[in-house]
Order: C-alpha cells, then structure tokens, then sequence
C-alpha cells in the first residue's frame, strides 16, 4: 500500500513538474520577446534619432561652408580694401607732395611778379620822364611865346595851345586865310617868336639829345577832295618850316635837321561834326615832338635785361 502511494505520488510529482517547468519557459520566452520588442522599438527610435543628427549634421556642414565662403569673401573684400587703402594713402601723399611744390613754386612767382612789378614801375618813371621831356619842349615854347605876345590876339583867339595829344596847336586863321597856303603878315611875328623859342630850348644839350625831329603838321577840314586838302596841308605845314628858317638862319643853320613838315588833308579832325566851329578848329598848325627811339628802346632794352637777370637767378636758386 505504502509502495503503491509512493508511486502515486511520483507520478504526481512528475506530473506537476512539467506544466510549471513549461510556465517558466513561456514566460522567460515572454521577456525575451519583450526585451526584443523593445530593443527593436528602441533601434527604430535609435534609427530616427542618428538620421535626423546626421540631417543636422549634414545642414551645420553645409552652413559651415557657407560661413566659409562668406568669411572667404569677406576676407578677399578686406584685401582689396586695404589694396584701395594703401593706394589711396599713397596717392594722398603725393598729392601732399605736389601741393607743397606747387606753393613752393607759387611763392616764386610771387616773388618773380613782385620784382617785375618793381621793375615795370621803374620803366614807367623813365618812359614818364622821357614823355615829360616832350611834354616840357613844348611848354617852354609856348610860355616863351606868350611872355613876348601874350596868350590871345586882338580878336581873344589863343595864340597857341597844347592839345590832349602833347602838340602844339596853331589856329590856322592866325597863319593863312582861308584856302591858302601864304603866311599872312599878322602871322609872321608869331611864327618868328616860335623859331626864336625853338632855337633856345634846342641849345640845351640835354634836350637836343634826346629830340628825333621836330613835325610840323597841317591839317585841314572835311570840305573838298582828300587830294586837295592833302596838298594844301602840306604846303601849309611847308610854308611854317619855311618860314622858321627864314626868320632864324641860325636856326636852320643849327638844327634845321631837326624839322620836317608833313599834311594829313582832313583824316585828322580833332572834332568829329560838321558845322563852322569844329571846320575851324580842325584846321590847324600842329607842332610834334619827336623824341629818339634808341632813348626810349634803351630804357626797355634795360627793363628787359634786368627782368632776364632776375629770372635767371630765380631759375638757378
């Protein structure tokens, strides 16, 4: 019986062992298809995590080149703006360079021009002094005149007087009659005082030196033909010259290389109208006084040499 209940119970025991030996498999199997499931959820997950850091990955990359290419850019536009820097500095102190010559040089040409101002001033006075040398001849004629006969004849018509243009001027009425060219006897004791007046003012060696020629001029009004107021001026003009040496041999003997008559016929009217006083007035005796060209080319051939000198010292400093 005892023998028969062991068997029993061993073959219970055997029995119950295989459903729990078969539970335990089931459920360790259980935990393996979970430890499974979630490491395959876990690679799923894994998968799309690495694929969206290497999309990242691959986006910083490739705003990292653009960075690059920008900082490149960046750095080649810096290079040429400090190329343009430099070019423009360079350029800046040579300008620097050329205005400081370019002073330089117009301070000499301040100098230049305030020597030649100089200069020029002090051909002024001489060219002046010689104008006044012309100027003084005739005045001393004409004071000597109106000394010995006064300043008007019996009619209060001036004897003489100098025009704008330096020349002594001789009312023609106070010489000829109308249309002639015959010294009338009322005119005589004038034109003989004129020579006597040349005479003295020609004695004076430092006058004499300077005077070219004496011009005596005759000028005539607009009525009739060029050709016969041409003619009639110039004998008039003539007939004066004439007349000087006549009445003074010593002056003819003297200076008579000095006069020379000339006639401008009607081209010379010192009124410009048509009426009776401006024919009067317009016909005329004119006395000029030429003076020496070498005098006054002597003084501007000097001027000129004095410049000269002065900008070639200037050139060589």
């Amino acid at each position: 019986m005892k023998k028969r209940y062991r068997k029993y119970r061993h073959k219970e025991e055997s029995e119950n062992f295989w459903p729990a030996f078969t539970d335990m498999i089931s459920t360790i199997a259980l935990i393996l298809f979970f430890l499974m499931l979630i490491a395959y959820v876990n690679n799923i997950v894994t998968g799309k995590n690495l694929e969206y850091a290497v999309k990242q990955l691959e986006d910083t990359q490739s705003k990292l080149e653009i960075s690059k290419a920008e900082i490149s850019n960046a750095e080649d536009q810096l290079r040429l703006l400090k190329n343009d820097l430099e070019k423009t500095a360079a350029e800046v102190k040579k300008g620097e360079i050329e205005l400081k010559l370019s002073e330089e040089e117009i301070d000499k040409q301040k100098e230049i021009i305030a020597s030649s101002n100089q200069e020029l001033g002090q051909l002024r006075t001489k060219l002046k002094g010689i104008a006044l040398l012309r100027l003084d001849v005739l005045n001393k004629v004409k004071v000597s005149i109106e000394e010995n006969l006064g300043n008007k004849n019996a009619k209060g018509e001036e004897l003489v007087l100098i025009g704008d243009n330096g020349n002594i001027i001789i009312n023609e009425g106070l010489v000829f009659d109308y249309g002639k060219s015959i010294i009338k006897d009322e005119g005589k004791p004038l034109l003989a005082k004129l020579a006597k007046s040349f005479e003295k003012v020609l004695d004076d060696p430092n006058v004499s030196k300077n005077i070219d020629a004496i011009n005596i001029q005759g000028h005539a009004d607009i009525r009739g033909t060029a050709d016969a107021n041409r003619k009639l001026s110039t004998d008039r003009a003539t007939s004066v010259v004439n007349y000087f040496m006549q009445s003074d041999p010593t002056l003819e003997k003297r200076y008579g290389k000095f006069f020379m008559a000339s006639g401008f016929s009607y081209f010379r009217p010192l009124i410009d109208e048509k009426n009776e006083d401006a024919y009067s007035k317009n016909r005329r005796i004119e006395i000029s006084v030429i003076l020496k060209d070498s005098n006054v080319q002597n003084v501007i051939d000097d001027y000129l040499k004095e410049s000269v000198d002065i900008l070639n010292n200037t050139s060589d400093n």
